[in-house]
């Protein structure tokens, strides 16, 4: 199973838990396995089914370029990454 990163923001969905193991051979299946866990992500980072363009997801470091396409393994680790604003 791949190991998840949960944002600090979306701990909540989680009962505060920073890493979590999903399914999944996709960004995808990741986020939809995800919400089966731990309803509430799917709204999160997904927005009329794309990922929201204030969330970034890493699948084993690298910002995603493929969006919900981009494969990811067994051992993968998967990093949803919210967008950070503010300052002048």
């Amino acid at each position: 199973m791949a190991l998840v990163f949960i944002p600090s923001q979306m701990q909540p969905l989680t009962d505060g838990q920073a890493r979590v193991e999903v399914n999944g051979t996709n960004v995808k299946q990741i986020i939809e396995n995800l919400d089966v866990i731990y309803p509430g992500f799917i709204d999160r980072l997904l927005d009329e089914g794309n990922i929201k363009p204030s969330i970034s997801i890493a699948v084993d470091g690298d910002i995603t370029t493929m969006g919900l396409i981009e494969k990811v393994s067994p051992n993968s680790e998967v990093h949803f990454l919210p967008a950070i604003s503010g300052g002048n």
